[in-house]
């Protein structure tokens, strides 16, 4: 048994090829039971799939990852070629390692970040609805949650970060010179839209909206704002009333068109408008982004952004890095003990069967009315000789050199560790 994962993030893929392996909270159950059904061996299994990355761990042979990936190429329409080229691949200790940074936020666009945390768990929830999660997989994530906790509390590592919601403030506020007198609609009604309305909010502008495919969920966000709520089918025709338009939806395909921009900047007179599109896959058709007057961002472009402090953080990671290096290794030495559980549960049964036949033989013998001292003697004499008749016959068997690592290792075992020796003579006084 052997832990592994694979993937693809904001370090080693571009947004549009993110976005063909984005996968929302609801399809990751049925995307595991895909997956599982495609290998051979069925391995453990996870999916974590955020805006930054798409990441699958197993805990099975090493030989799955090979088919995995290219089960993830085809589910993303890419040939496996392309994919390989912008994957990383880990096995061991350091797919252990990456998934505690990952938890603790050492690998995200914002240092530090918490809401990855959330998203791990919520992976983990669905690899346990799909049945995909075994023992080992559940302490590989349940000893990065430990970790992920301790760094949070004993670090600095959230410190001196910047969200990519406060991000996104700071972009405007460099466009528009009061950000009091704009109008910012949102598009979604998800966490990311939760904390950017937030953010917004406190710079008090003119007016803010939501618009949401499900009104009911965009109300609830909206109340605790004072905002306006919209149904995202009005947003083509109000579009150009928004100042600042902050997108982030589950959609699977743009939701605001080339189209919609072009008319919505003409009924502007061309003031400009401020556009910021967070999800992966986009919301916002890359093309606007040539459009006078617009001024579109991406993920990717607030990473960019939230990169400042970097220098303040270093002591904050390398200490972080000594916890997750800790909890690595712990989770190694679990890991190898596992690996004997088959050969302890062979000695528990054989021990198990020589008792079984010695009691068999024990009743036998009182039931002749030998005495019980007698009997208990027999009994006790004949497991001694079970359990040690391996070991005795192995140190009598091979040459000098094999005879010697086997006393070595018989002393280890049934003497409690002390040095195989030969008796010392005793000195003429």
């Amino acid at each position: 048994m052997s832990v592994w994962a694979l993937g693809l993030n904001h370090h080693t893929a571009p947004l549009d090829l993110r976005g063909r392996f984005a996968y929302a909270v609801d399809q990751i159950e049925p995307t595991l039971r895909g997956l599982r059904e495609s290998l051979t061996r069925q391995p453990e299994a996870a999916l974590l799939s955020t805006c930054n990355r798409t990441e699958i761990y197993c805990a099975g042979d090493t030989q799955d990852m090979d088919q995995t990936l290219e089960w993830l190429a085809n589910n993303g329409g890419v040939t496996p070629a392309l994919l390989r080229s912008h994957i990383y691949t880990l096995r061991g200790d350091q797919a252990a390692r990456h998934a505690f940074r990952v938890a603790s936020g050492l690998d995200s666009m914002v240092l530090g970040e918490p809401q990855i945390l959330g998203q791990l768990k919520d992976a983990v929830r669905a690899a346990e609805g799909a049945g995909a999660m075994g023992s080992t997989l559940h302490q590989l994530f349940q000893r990065s949650f430990a970790v992920a906790k301790e760094v949070r509390t004993t670090t600095e590592i959230g410190a001196y970060s910047i969200s990519m919601a406060a991000a996104a403030v700071r972009l405007a506020g460099q466009l528009f010179e009061d950000l009091g007198d704009i109008k910012v609609l949102f598009v979604g009604a998800g966490e990311m839209i939760d904390l950017a309305a937030t953010h917004f909010a406190a710079k008090n502008p003119k007016a803010m909206a939501i618009a949401n495919r499900t009104l009911e969920r965009g109300e609830k966000l909206a109340s605790r704002f004072g905002a306006e709520v919209m149904h995202l089918g009005d947003l083509p025709s109000r579009l150009h009333e928004f100042d600042a338009v902050i997108s982030c939806t589950a959609s699977t395909l743009p939701i605001i068109g080339l189209g919609a921009v072009e008319r919505a900047v003409k009924l502007r007179k061309h003031r400009p408008m401020f556009m910021v599109d967070m999800a992966v896959p986009r919301d916002i058709e890359p093309e606007v982004k040539a459009l006078p007057d617009i001024y579109l961002y991406t993920v990717d472009d607030l990473a960019q952004v939230v990169q400042t402090g970097k220098d303040n953080r270093q002591a904050a990671v390398t200490q972080a890095e000594v916890i997750i290096d800790a909890g690595v290794q712990n989770f190694m030495h679990w890991l190898g003990q596992r690996r004997t559980v088959p050969l302890i549960q062979q000695l528990n049964a054989q021990a198990d069967e020589w008792r079984a036949a010695e009691i068999v033989r024990a009743k036998k013998l009182l039931a002749k009315g030998e005495p019980i001292d007698v009997v208990l003697d027999a009994l006790t004499r004949a497991l001694t000789q079970k359990m040690l008749h391996g070991a005795l016959a192995e140190l009598h068997a091979g040459d000098a050199t094999s005879r010697e690592a086997t006393a070595r290792t018989v002393s280890k075992l049934f003497l409690r560790g002390q040095l195989h020796s030969a008796p010392k003579e005793h000195k003429e006084r």
